[in-house]
């Protein structure tokens, strides 16, 4: 499914985005994020109790095969991404919000992800699952470049800013090549994979947005920051999903557990396209009111 320059390249754009996220940030970040706490501590929650739930019972009420649950669920496991600030930006939501929700996730990823795919995949056979503390090592390795880059930043503000946006360019640029070379060479594969994975690559994203705003306005979050928390549930780290598959599994397991991770990150960017254009179109309706209840009673 991905060739070896593929999977080289799919690593290396995880260490470049890592080593790019932690550049964009100071030990300051994390101060000014306490202003947020509230919302930190429900975007946290949406990541690790709602998707990895969600990602469950899609994969049992679709009835996919044990491969199939196993990427499935690790999507859902699987901390934010930088693709959520993206579109956290565009679509006018708190950026620096999502920002350092991606952060915490990713930090306590090491040590929520092996738990919740212990939990969420027992009674799948060894053979499919994927050992806790091989996604910890990994998980673990990839901090070391985002402490790297959080350094240099405190040590050089100006080298930092540099890194940060060569990581974002190059970043960007694996993952055009990866989808430029892959769907091409993959469209017999994609014309013959069943509805189901289709999906649940599509609603695992959706529910995913729907329940993040709606668990953050149940907790009394202010509409932007219920966006926010919105994209950076329903945006998980797909590429990181299937680097650790790559790493764990071969032949042809690790194709069939594979699928899940890449189709869903080649879908959630359309779905993310979608829910950003809906978000900006209601920031700016919301814009516009607060505007005319200045202006009215003048």
């Amino acid at each position: 499914m991905l060739s070896p320059l593929e999977e080289s390249l799919l690593s290396l754009m995880m260490v470049i985005i890592m080593f790019g996220m932690g550049s964009s940030l100071t030990f300051k970040d994390f101060r000014l994020a306490l202003r947020h706490p509230q919302a930190v501590g429900v975007g946290f929650a949406s990541q690790y109790m709602l998707m990895p739930l969600i990602a469950f019972l899609l994969a049992r009420v679709l009835n996919l095969t044990p491969e199939q649950t196993v990427g499935l669920v690790l999507i859902g496991c699987m901390p934010g991404g930088t693709t959520s600030n993206i579109f956290a930006y565009f679509s006018k939501s708190l950026l620096s919000l999502s920002i350092m929700m991606t952060i915490c996730s990713t930090l306590a990823g090491f040590i929520m992800v092996p738990l919740l795919m212990e939990f969420y995949t027992q009674g799948i056979d060894d053979a499919f699952r994927i050992p806790p503390d091989q996604i910890a090592r990994l998980l673990f390795v990839l901090l070391i470049p985002t402490l790297i880059g959080m350094w240099l930043r405190r040590k050089n503000s100006n080298i930092g800013a540099v890194i940060e946006l060569m990581g974002g360019i190059l970043g960007a640029i694996v993952i055009v090549f990866l989808v430029v070379t892959w769907v091409p060479r993959n469209w017999r594969l994609l014309a013959e994979t069943g509805w189901e994975v289709y999906a649940a690559v599509i609603l695992v994203g959706l529910i995913g947005f729907a329940f993040g705003y709606l668990f953050s306005r149940a907790l009394r979050l202010n509409p932007q920051k219920a966006r926010t928390v919105s994209l950076e549930t329903g945006i998980q780290n797909g590429p990181l999903a299937a680097l650790i598959v790559i790493m764990t599994f071969a032949d042809e397991t690790q194709q069939l557990i594979l699928l899940i991770p890449v189709m869903y990150s080649l879908f959630i960017v359309i779905n993310s396209t979608f829910a950003t254009l809906f978000y900006r179109r209601w920031t700016r309706r919301e814009e516009l009111a607060r505007d005319q209840a200045k202006v009215e009673p003048a």
